[in-house]
């Protein structure tokens, strides 16, 4: 996983519950990489789950509300740093859909190594988007709040619902995407 989400996660944190709590969370876990990352780095998804986990303890919050929330502050993270991705789009729905056949496709140029989750859709109308989701990693969560927070950077209000699929291979969601 890029180094990306780790450094937004540990800032995230530090924003939220201060720099105690970082420093807490990760003396909390036994970490590959000791707690120490760069943004173009590469480290084992794993490791985002322990400091989640960490963290939802420290704070007696719940890993899925954690998890979303990140997701949301991710989404602005990833706005800032890639405008051309959401600048290319005048629609949530637009981008969404987006995804899977550019942006993740401008991220192998860039990250050839790269494990990304697939994105399919399966309907599209004026205010709704069913798109499901499939990763080994089962960041569903993050990927949930990721979309929410697609939704504020595009100016609209949307009802993400999540319902889990069958997929013996990992995690597969169902987005289910209702605009107000």
């Amino acid at each position: 996983m890029k180094g990306i989400v780790f450094t937004e996660f540990l800032g995230f944190v530090a924003n939220r519950y201060g720099e105690d709590a970082v420093d807490d969370i990760i003396e909390a876990c036994t970490l590959p990489s000791g707690g120490a990352y760069t943004a173009v780095g590469t480290y084992d998804h794993a490791e985002i789950v322990a400091l989640c986990n960490a963290l939802a303890e420290h704070t007696g919050e719940s890993v899925t509300d954690l998890v979303k929330s990140f997701g949301v502050q991710l989404s602005g993270a990833f706005a800032r740093g890639y405008p051309e991705f959401f600048g290319r789009c005048s629609h949530l729905f637009d981008f969404l859909e987006s995804i899977e056949g550019h942006i993740h496709v401008e991220v192998r140029k860039l990250y050839p190594d790269a494990e990304l989750p697939t994105f399919t859709i399966h309907e599209r109308s004026a205010s709704r988007l069913v798109m499901d989701y499939r990763s080994t990693r089962r960041l569903g969560t993050l990927a949930e709040g990721l979309i929410a927070g697609s939704a504020q950077r595009f100016g609209v209000e949307a009802r993400v619902r999540s319902e889990p699929l069958d997929d013996g291979d990992g995690q597969a969601v169902r987005f289910i995407v209702d605009l107000a």
